[in-house]
């Protein structure tokens, strides 16, 4: 078997593609790469966490917002970085906050977001980029970690625990909002989104609410909190552009069958790429862990993956922290991708 398959194979989520990190990436035999965008200016959008200790002279990186969208030529430009050293850019990861929020609260500028997606979305299509994730969480109302803790060897590993979240709420809010209310504007959201993407060629991916089964927090529902909102969520605009970034921590953090949650939308083809990553513990109380621990066996969900036909990218993700490793976490990331192509050979067999 070659590293690049037909069925399940394994990439990685970036914030640069710098000649430094392609490299690293192709020698660990991974062959496709998401890039997460930063805010104009350097900033996360309030979903990833740049690293600037990352910065090289080769640095590529993809600012991203309503008044900054990228060009065709810019994103083919980096996917041609990509192809260089061998390895396919599959797409942007993830939408930061500040390319939705308005949306999501029906605000004024909602106007503005709509357009640049939809324009974000024409030009991936004729730059050949197939992906776009986004996250469709609300901003500052409570954080995805609350600490960390030692695991094996002394590895280090974020964790959540509700108890000790404070002063939860989004300053930028001036009421709270019901559940039907943010569903109405979801909906809304993905009729006006969604021919876009279909006629440019793109596939929207959709994440749950990390840490998910928490109803409200702060005065605002968490829409993507359990299995039924993706059923609701794959059902309201019926699309093949549309699909799950299938986060499996998620779902064994709100404590869901994982082998039966890959079933279903993978019989489905509801699957679009998967975070394959696990915790110990539930969403009030858990803690990140290596993939090859946590509350799910592993093996059995890429078995799941692959009898259900699934041909598409797993990636590692909130990978524990190793002695002498980046900020990126190299050493972390090196060892999960290891393992998860070792399953998907496993699995294949």
């Amino acid at each position: 078997m070659s590293d690049r398959d037909d069925g399940v194979r394994v990439g990685f989520r970036t914030n640069t593609l710098s000649d430094e990190r392609l490299q690293y990436i192709r020698q660990l035999g991974v062959t496709d790469v998401f890039i997460n965008p930063t805010e104009p200016g350097g900033g996360t959008g309030g979903d990833v966490f740049v690293d600037e200790s990352d910065r090289t002279e080769t640095d590529r990186r993809l600012p991203l917002g309503p008044e900054d969208v990228p060009s065709v030529a810019y994103l083919e430009e980096l996917g041609d970085a990509c192809a260089e050293y061998g390895v396919d850019l599959a797409g942007i990861h993830t939408l930061g906050y500040n390319c939705y929020g308005d949306i999501k609260f029906d605000r004024e500028g909602r106007d503005e977001q709509i357009a640049a997606i939809k324009q974000l979305l024409r030009n991936m299509g004729e730059a050949g980029l197939p992906i776009l994730g986004y996250q469709w969480n609300p901003r500052g109302v409570v954080p995805m970690r609350t600490g960390t803790v030692p695991i094996r060897g002394d590895a280090e590993a974020t964790s959540f625990d509700l108890d000790d979240v404070e002063n939860a709420g989004d300053p930028a809010l001036d009421r709270e909002y019901t559940e039907d209310e943010l569903w109405e504007n979801y909906e809304r959201f993905l009729e006006e989104i969604l021919p876009v993407a279909e006629a440019a060629g793109v596939t929207l991916a959709l994440h749950p609410i990390d840490p998910p089964s928490i109803e409200e927090i702060g005065g605002i529902p968490r829409l993507f909190r359990n299995v039924e909102s993706f059923r609701r969520a794959m059902r309201t605009v019926p699309s093949d552009n549309h699909g799950l970034k299938l986060c499996l921590g998620c779902f064994s953090e709100m404590g869901a069958d994982v082998v039966d949650v890959v079933r279903e939308f993978g019989e489905a083809g509801d699957i679009t790429f998967v975070h394959f990553r696990d915790v110990e513990g539930l969403a009030e109380s858990f803690n990140e862990t290596f993939v090859d621990c946590g509350n799910y066996d592993e093996l059995e969900v890429m078995r799941s993956l692959v009898d259900g036909g699934f041909e598409g990218i797993v990636i590692p993700d909130h990978v524990p922290t190793v002695r002498d490793d980046t900020d990126w976490g190299h050493r972390g990331r090196g060892f999960t991708a290891g393992y998860l192509r070792g399953l998907t050979r496993v699995a294949d067999d």
